[in-house]
C-alpha cells in the first residue's frame, strides 16, 4: 500500500464525515489547513507524507467534541481504514503525538512537537485568524450558545485549561483570550508573515464592531 493511497483513504473518510459539521471544524477547514502546511512545508522541506497525514486528521478526535483517549481513537479509526499497520511505528509516533499536542488549549499547552507538527500546528491557527478566523469563532460561538458581544460582562481573563474550555462568556471574548495572540505563537517565519497581515484584519474589524456597536453611522 503506497503513500498515496493512504492519504486518498484518510481524505475521503473526512470528507464524507465532517462535509455538513457546522462549528468551523469540518473538512473545509482540515483542507485549508492541509493546503497551507504545504505551502509552507515547500519551505521548510520537512516530511511531506507526515505533515498531510497530521494536517488531515487533527481535528477528527479534537477534545472539544470527542470523549476518550485521542491516539487511540485514530489508532481505531486507522485500522477501520486498513491502513494502521502501513505506518511504520516511527511515523506513527509522530502523527499521534503532534495531533495530540497541536491544540492551542488557551496558550496553556507547552508540549512540544516534531518539526513536521509545528508546521502544521502553524497552518491550523493561522485559519483560526483572519476573515475565515472571525467567521469561524462566531459559527462555533452560535452552535455552543454563545453571545456575540456582552458589554455588561465584559473581557473575562482565562486563568487556566478548565477555565478556557468551560468558563461562559461572549464571542468577543474569543479575539483577546486566543486569536490575537495567535502571531505569537507560530514557529515558521513563513507562518509569521501570515498572521501578522491576518492580525491586522482582525484588530480593525475590532475596532469597526466597538464603533457600530455603540452608534456608529
Amino acid at each position: 500500500m503506497n503513500k498515496e493511497y493512504i492519504l486518498k483513504v484518510t481524505e475521503e473518510y473526512i470528507k464524507n464525515n465532517f462535509n455538513q459539521e457546522s462549528t468551523g471544524h469540518d473538512w473545509w477547514h482540515m483542507k485549508r489547513v492541509h493546503d497551507l502546511a504545504l505551502k509552507i512545508n515547500e519551505i521548510e522541506k520537512q516530511d511531506e507524507f507526515i505533515v498531510r497525514m497530521i494536517a488531515l486528521l487533527h481535528d477528527i478526535f479534537d477534545e472539544k467534541f470527542s470523549d476518550g483517549d485521542i491516539k487511540e481513537n485514530i489508532k481505531n479509526l486507522m485500522k477501520k481504514l486498513n491502513i494502521y499497520n502501513e505506518i511504520s511505528d516511527e511515523e506513527m509516533n509522530n502523527i499521534l503525538h503532534s495531533i495530540e499536542n497541536l491544540g492551542f488549549k488557551g496558550g496553556f499547552n507547552k508540549v512540544e512537537i516534531s518539526n513536521e507538527g509545528r508546521i502544521v500546528q502553524d497552518a491550523d491557527r493561522i485559519d483560526a485568524i483572519g476573515a475565515i478566523g472571525i467567521a469561524r469563532c462566531f459559527a462555533y460561538n452560535g452552535k455552543k450558545g454563545n453571545l456575540i458581544y456582552d458589554p455588561d460582562v465584559g473581557i473575562v481573563e482565562i486563568k487556566n485549561h478548565e477555565e478556557y474550555r468551560n468558563k461562559k462568556r461572549h464571542a468577543i471574548n474569543h479575539f483577546y483570550e486566543k486569536l490575537l495572540k495567535i502571531k505569537d505563537t507560530i514557529n515558521t517565519n513563513t507562518g509569521k508573515n501570515i498572521a501578522n497581515k491576518r492580525t491586522e484584519y482582525m484588530e480593525k474589524f475590532l475596532e469597526e464592531f466597538y464603533g457600530e456597536w455603540n452608534g456608529k453611522i
